[in-house]
């Protein structure tokens, strides 16, 4: 082989392979202008940071104010229930005064009716009677008087001389009373005044009857201790027995 022959080594055929040597190191390029804190190195890579993703809190109860400090309630229902039992008790006192109040009521006007129906009684018994019953009448009369009266009725023998004149009369005799009132009572002598209007009509034994006579009396009632009334006087208006 002749020298024409030989091939340099340094020579390259245009359709050979690029030779890479071995050991070379590849440099990094950057763009030109000055470095930044973001370039620490040949060897940095591009770190993409990811945006956090929106967090949405929901809320369990609305936005508003503070809550309020609960009330103690114990005091409050323990001042209510003294209210109410209070007004229970005043309600209750009112009402027992009220009624105390109307049963003296009642009492005072029972009372007064009773001297009106004894005054009446007595005028009744004073006036009524029948040729039959003239006894009973006069003693009926008789046992419901007290004081003067009954002192008048007792003396000698008036009880037996009234039956007697009723008897003389041949007649029956009744008294319709018109009206009677209250006047007065005297508290310390427990003795009280009545005028009464009554009617007499005498009747004969045919049956015929006289005109009748009205008379107005004014009838003394006296109250003992134990609470009976009886006809204590008997009087005219004009002051007469």
């Amino acid at each position: 082989m002749g020298p024409d022959d030989t091939t340099s080594p340094d020579s390259t055929d245009e359709t050979s392979a690029p030779q890479v040597r071995v050991g070379s190191r590849r440099r990094a390029s950057r763009a030109a202008g000055p470095a930044t804190d973001g370039d620490v190195g040949p060897a940095a890579a591009s770190i993409t940071v990811a945006k956090p993703a929106d967090t949405k809190v929901r809320l369990t109860t609305p936005v508003g104010p503070p809550p309020r400090r609960r009330p103690n309630r114990g005091p409050v229902v323990v001042v209510g229930f003294v209210v109410l039992a209070v007004l229970a008790l005043a309600l209750g006192v009112v009402v027992a005064l009220s009624a105390a109040h109307q049963r003296d009521v009642d009492a005072i006007q029972a009372r007064d009716q009773q001297f009106v129906d004894t005054a009446s009684q007595t005028v009744v018994n004073m006036f009524s009677y029948t040729q039959n019953t003239i006894d009973d009448s006069v003693n009926r009369f008789v046992d419901g008087t007290s004081g003067p009266l009954r002192d008048m009725m007792s003396q000698g023998k008036n009880v037996d001389n009234l039956k007697a004149i009723f008897r003389d009369t041949q007649a029956n005799s009744e008294a319709v009373i018109n009206g009677a009132a209250l006047e007065k009572i005297d508290e310390v002598a427990k003795n009280a005044a009545v005028l009464v209007a009554v009617r007499v009509t005498v009747t004969d034994l045919d049956g015929v009857n006289a005109p009748s006579k009205p008379y107005r009396l004014r009838v003394i009632v006296h109250e003992d201790d134990n609470g009976r009334m009886t006809g204590y006087d008997l009087k005219y208006p004009e002051g007469g027995n």
